[in-house]
């Protein structure tokens, strides 16, 4: 969210304050045996409140108190390789069913299962990115078609072991549409430089699917395998306080880290810095070196 504009000690000092402060008592609210939010009976198999939801609002934050880059929005430089793009994305697509499957803890049917429909979430919401920027701009790109791979696999994460195969479909069909119109939102209409679309897409994305796994993972319903609580309104009600108290900690808790890394090692770099590129003026190297 902060890339080409935020000084690299600070990058460091964010993210080990994040990391003990915000995403620490996130795993133990959720994951741990005796968590709050686990003994509510709140659903997230793989982190879409843990890891989406809590990085998603924190990157919107910082990224609104850092300031936009120069000549933001009119003046962006679009991805330089979309083929690096999407080899990328391929190896993210194959790890993602390491850490969703793998959340299962063991090689049996429901790692089967969670994988299953990792990938089919993550593909139908490719297509349905590609072909909502086909009707929006004339156009459907590479660059577009693995942000909705991302979209899809973020949204999918925390209901990845309570949906079957039309839960995960309805759900990549819906994180295509939203977070697709959701990049519009944070861009043109709260005017912040959110520049890889992290609260777009992995925020709305985790959020999304947090809540719709109360309504799509009941025994049954488009093959849902089993929700926590007996009905579906009482477990979107905890999925709702549970997504709800991650992000007022998350976004309380990454102001207060802005201002310590403001008020110790700087937050920003120079404009001529900026213009200069962060890959010489903060590490003396340059991505690619011409011969003359």
């Amino acid at each position: 969210a902060f890339v080409e504009r935020m000084k690299f000690s600070a990058i460091i000092l964010f993210t080990v304050l994040w990391l003990l402060v915000v995403y620490c008592p996130a795993v133990h609210w959720v994951w741990a045996g005796t968590g709050v939010m686990f003994n509510w009976g709140a659903i997230d198999l793989a982190g879409g409140i843990v890891v989406h939801a809590t990085a998603g609002i924190s990157a919107l934050v910082l990224a609104k108190m850092l300031g936009p880059r120069d000549g933001f929005p009119k003046r962006l430089v679009p991805p330089h390789n979309p083929g690096m793009v999407m080899i990328g994305a391929s190896m993210l697509w194959v790890g993602w069913f390491g850490f969703n499957a793998g959340s299962q803890l063991a090689a049996g049917h429901a790692a089967g299962m969670t994988m299953l429909v990792t990938h089919l979430s993550a593909a139908t919401a490719s297509l349905t990115w590609a072909a909502v920027e086909k009707i929006k701009t004339g156009k459907s790109g590479l660059v577009g078609i693995v942000t909705g791979m991302v979209a899809g696999l973020a949204t999918i994460t925390p209901a990845s072991g309570n949906v079957g195969p039309m839960g995960a479909i309805l759900i990549g069909f819906l994180a295509g549409i939203i977070c697709y119109f959701m990049c519009g939102v944070v861009k043109d209409l709260l005017k912040i430089d959110d520049s890889l679309d992290v609260f777009a897409v992995h925020g709305v994305g985790g959020i999304l699917g947090t809540l719709l796994v109360a309504f799509l993972g009941v025994e049954g319903t488009f093959g849902g395998l089993g929700i926590n609580k007996d009905s579906s309104g009482a477990q979107f009600m905890v999925q709702l306080q549970s997504v709800g108290i991650t992000l007022v900690w998350s976004a309380v808790a990454t102001v207060i880290i802005v201002l310590i890394c403001k008020a110790t090692v700087g937050l920003r770099v120079t404009q001529e810095d900026e213009q200069q590129g962060l890959d010489q003026a903060e590490h003396g190297e340059n991505a690619y070196t011409l011969e003359s």
